[in-house]
């Protein structure tokens, strides 16, 4: 990227796979309501255009508020269609979130032949199961997350039983400049088949883009992405942004509309590959989650939500400070339920660690892993002392 061009921050609205992120159990097992996740509006609507990002289709409904009514199918209509070049590497990728029957869509590229896949980390986010096809072929594959980095919106797959499949052509020499042309490519509106094409050009580099918290998706600050004024629509998250010679020199993240002007916003291939690479090494860091979170399969709130007439699932919120962490509903057949916990309770250790807040749960079920079996002691309704030994399952992707 030109070091020389001036950094802009934007503060945008997000309405990202809002399916997929609506996931009984947070990035380590345990959700907070929604009406502690801080999701009111806190930018101006001028100021503030919405963003598409992947597309939510089920459980909780496709609606993005403002925003959302570009993501259906008129939105689409005027968009052009991918030639043969441009459908090399691109797969589309369905993400399920069984607890809810809720479904997101986005877009990837093949990163190897026998099956990596880079996408956008709201795209799987949340997600139980995860469906990829390839459009060049059809091929449809089972994927599993190999990790993820929340905080730059990456995250890596792994096809099961994938070979020989083409690669996704990069450029990753970092040489973009504004008023290059570009085309954003991806499974818009979520409806599969030969991908969309968006014709545009760079309008500006290293930008940071601050998203609206809206619905269940969390706030976010992206740093370092390219704009374009290609019509970059929801369901093209995760995948490319062409240049001229059909090579990837970036990965579609979010796209403004409602303002002036039209406003698409890519990771630079090159950054998203160095977090690929760390991701592939297994290094996790603060921002760099391996594999799945341990999950136990409840729903929690603060002490302020309890009076509220029904919860909902906020992911990566947290709770105010309280005796212990609130539990607000429990998921059959999870670790939780089969310890007999119910809602009403509230937790009080796990681990050997002690809980006094939903946060505290979250950190403690951060530091351990699927299939580890630990102790979770907890007071009920009535204020009588339990504990139970627990075997954490396997959560959603963080």
């Amino acid at each position: 990227m030109n070091a020389t061009t001036n950094r802009r921050r934007l503060r945008i609205g997000l309405s990202a796979a809002v399916a997929a992120t609506v996931v009984a159990g947070s990035a380590f097992g345990v959700a907070v309501s929604a009406s502690a996740a801080g999701t009111s509006a806190v930018a101006s609507a001028s100021a503030s255009p919405d963003i598409h990002t992947a597309l939510g289709r089920g459980g909780y409904g496709s609606g993005y508020g403002s925003g959302g009514s570009s993501s259906g199918s008129t939105a689409t209509s005027t968009l052009g269609s991918a030639t043969a070049a441009q459908e090399i590497g691109v797969v589309d990728i369905t993400s399920q979130l069984t607890y809810d029957q809720a479904e997101s869509a986005g877009t990837g590229i093949v990163l190897t032949s026998s099956g990596e896949i880079l996408t956008n980390n709201h795209v799987v986010e949340g997600a139980t199961s995860i469906s990829v096809t390839v459009v060049s072929t059809g091929a449809v594959y089972t994927a599993s997350v190999v990790g993820t980095d929340a905080t730059d919106d990456v995250a890596v797959l792994q096809l099961t039983g994938a070979s020989g499949l083409q690669t996704a052509h990069l450029d990753t020499a970092g040489d973009t400049a504004v008023g290059e042309a570009v085309t954003g490519v991806g499974n818009a509106g979520g409806t599969g088949g030969t991908p969309s094409a968006s014709p545009g050009t760079v309008t500006a580099l290293e930008q940071t883009i601050t998203t609206q918290a809206e619905q269940t998706a969390a706030s976010e600050t992206l740093h370092g992405l390219i704009q374009t004024d290609a019509d970059i629509q929801a369901g093209d998250s995760g995948g490319p942004l062409f240049d001229a010679q059909d090579e990837v020199i970036g990965i579609d993240t979010a796209a403004a509309s409602g303002g002036a002007t039209t406003a698409g916003y890519a990771i630079p291939i090159e950054d998203a590959l160095a977090i690929a690479a760390q991701i592939e090494s297994g290094q996790a860091s603060a921002t760099v989650t391996i594999g799945y979170p341990a999950f136990l399969g409840i729903e929690v709130a603060s002490a302020a939500d309890e009076s509220a007439a029904g919860y909902g699932y906020a992911y990566g919120a947290t709770g105010t400070a309280t005796a212990g962490a609130a539990v607000s509903g429990v998921i059959d057949g999870r670790p939780a339920a089969a310890a007999g916990l119910t809602a009403g309770d509230t937790i009080t250790a796990l681990g050997g660690t002690t809980i006094g807040s939903a946060q505290d749960l979250t950190s403690a079920l951060g530091a351990l892993k699927p299939g580890q079996t630990v102790s979770v002691s907890w007071t009920d309704a009535e204020g009588s002392a339990h504990t139970a030994d627990v075997t954490l399952a396997q959560g959603p992707v963080a």
